[in-house]
């Protein structure tokens, strides 16, 4: 089952000539939501190939450089004669500015907005996932990261053995798989356990949005997948980024580290370093090695770990 995060916008605060500002396409299994739609994200989801058959948009807070896009995708959406609902969802006091954002010009829409505010710490339940919202810390708003957690997969099912103990291959090993015992035709019973090995683990990736280094981060990133962290600034720039609410590359880098996750995405980069992010991810792999910094249409697969 695929999991894909297509990166459209990786700028802080303002577009440049290479970067885009703040958009994130999660594709799983053909379903396409967006984390964030800074200005211009409808052309960046035309130059990357990203479907406009969409439901859902996550917005992390409520900076333009987050939330403007929506504005331009909503008419074009109209325009190409949408009729199915769009759902916005964002933190606490969001839903009047998106509601404004989805009203500009004045012109009624083709299809219903359905805006909705997030809890943090309240999971929303999707089709064998679930988005759960936390909160970060991001200085003069009201923030928000997302997390995707898909939950544990069954153990592997052993059909050479299941042949062996003289199970009839069809139903009977459907049952087995979901943790029935069953009983044969000559009496005896075959538990679950016999052929069914341990459960595996699902997928998690998490997304910060814009956000200081925060223990909520760690908490809801231990042992993920992928983490992808704002890394808005380079060392010599601590202050600045302590200032605005924002991090370091090194600071994201900490966070992974003492979260254990298994890669970490570097976004949300600053317009000094968007020609040439070296530096940041240099400073970032001292402390955590399986790291990068992302550029507008770098797409990472997210696999099921192999054990």
């Amino acid at each position: 089952m695929s999991l894909t995060l297509r990166f459209l916008g990786t700028a802080a605060s303002r577009p440049t000539v290479e970067r885009n500002v703040s958009s994130i396409a999660v594709m799983r299994e053909g379903e396409t939501l967006l984390v964030d739609c800074g200005e211009g994200t409808q052309r960046q989801m035309m130059r990357y190939g990203i479907s406009f058959a969409l439901n859902d948009i996550f917005f992390t807070h409520m900076h333009t450089d987050h939330v403007l896009g929506v504005i331009g995708l909503t008419r074009t959406l109209q325009l190409q004669g949408r009729t199915a609902a769009l759902r916005l969802w964002g933190p606490r006091g969001s839903a009047r500015a998106l509601r404004q954002a989805t009203a500009f010009g004045g012109d009624r829409l083709t299809f219903p907005i359905e805006v909705l505010e997030v809890e943090p710490g309240t999971p929303i339940a999707r089709d064998e996932y679930a988005i759960l919202p936390y909160e970060v810390e991001h200085p003069g708003s009201v923030a928000v990261g997302y997390a995707i957690v898909e939950p544990e997969r069954r153990g592997r099912f052993n059909p050479d053995l299941a042949r062996e103990l003289g199970v009839p291959e069809g139903p009977l090993w459907g049952q087995l798989h979901r943790g029935r015992t069953i009983t044969l035709d000559d009496g005896r019973t075959v538990d679950p356990a016999t052929l069914v090995g341990p459960t595996r683990p699902g997928r998690t990736v998490v997304i910060t949005g814009d956000t200081r280094p925060c223990a909520a981060t760690v908490d809801v990133a231990k042992g993920a997948d992928l983490l992808v962290h704002e890394a808005t600034f380079a060392d010599d720039e601590a202050d600045r980024a302590r200032e605005t609410g924002h991090s370091t590359a090194r600071e994201a880098a900490q966070v992974a580290r003492v979260a254990e996750v298994r890669r970490l995405a570097l976004t949300h980069i600053s317009a000094r370093y968007s020609r040439d992010a070296r530096e940041l991810e240099a400073q970032a792999r001292q402390l955590f090695p399986e790291c990068a910094v992302v550029r507008d249409g770098t797409e990472i697969e997210v696999p099921y770990r192999e054990i």
